[in-house]
């Protein structure tokens, strides 16, 4: 079939077929995307990039957090992908060097070790600190996730492997996805979020059950006894939510909650 006068040749010079007024169309190609007329810039993507005279805004807005967070999950997942089985550990900030639950803390680090896991902790002084040195000072590997606030310090100096987290939300994933247990020491509102945090995801079986000990009655004993008083007697809770984690006084018990709960290494 032989072409007519009327048919369009794109490809053709401008002297064998084509429309002789489209001759000085401005025409530009950006990688897949073709620009005519008006929407052909004057400036090159190298260019752009290159320029350090632009505006800064962008980097104040949601489009450009998004980035920042999944660059949070990128390194937290790179880091800690091949860490042993491991246990977080979480406690105040706030317990003195000299007080029974920093040596508590220490010595379930040290435990923790010797039974074969890591420890996760939030990086920070106090209990933290305090499982982490254990940990440590038993030649295992002693992780801290840190977070960044306006009046916190760095990661303590018994922490081996350590990351500095922007955002909260990505921090708590990182120390579920990465432990095969929770143990909780004394502490406060951070501690309270971590706990609380970790037996809804267990309850809504958002992820697999694993065991959320609390090391301390003394100090747990109040918080228990609110939750099966009000929270499950007025039905705000089943009674089988208290079942979701442990009250223990001794470390032994944190050992054996933890191996009668272990996982095989294939669904960790």
């Amino acid at each position: 079939m032989t072409g007519t006068g009327d048919e369009k040749h794109y490809g053709e010079s401008p002297d064998q077929g084509q429309d002789p007024e489209r001759k000085n169309v401005p025409e530009k190609r950006k990688g897949p995307v073709l620009l005519r007329r008006d929407q052909v810039g004057t400036s090159t993507t190298d260019q752009r990039l290159l320029d350090t005279t632009g505006p800064t805004d962008w980097l104040h807005t949601d489009p450009w957090r998004v980035w920042r967070i999944t660059s949070e999950f990128v390194e937290g997942f790179g880091a800690l992908a091949e860490l042993p089985p491991a246990i977080s550990v979480f406690g105040s900030a706030r317990t003195p060097v000299d007080s029974p639950e920093y040596a508590a803390g220490v010595a379930i680090g040290r435990a923790l070790v010797d039974a074969g896991y890591a420890v996760i902790t939030g990086g920070g002084p106090g209990a933290m600190e305090a499982a982490n040195r254990g940990a440590s000072e038993a030649g295992g590997l002693s992780v801290g996730l840190g977070i960044e606030l306006p009046f916190e310090q760095g990661l303590n100096e018994f922490v081996d492997l350590g990351l500095n987290f922007r955002y909260f939300f990505v921090r708590k994933t990182m120390f579920v996805k990465y432990a095969q247990g929770f143990v909780v020491l004394p502490g406060g509102l951070g501690t309270l979020d971590e706990l609380f945090e970790a037996l809804t995801l267990v309850q809504t079986k958002k992820v697999t059950r694993f065991p959320v000990i609390l090391f301390g009655s003394a100090y747990w004993g109040g918080l228990v006894d609110w939750l099966r008083d009000t929270l499950v007697a007025q039905g705000k809770a089943s009674a089988h939510d208290l079942e979701l984690f442990h009250v223990v006084d001794e470390i032994d018990e944190v050992l054996k909650i933890i191996a009668e709960n272990r996982r095989p290494a294939n669904e960790i």
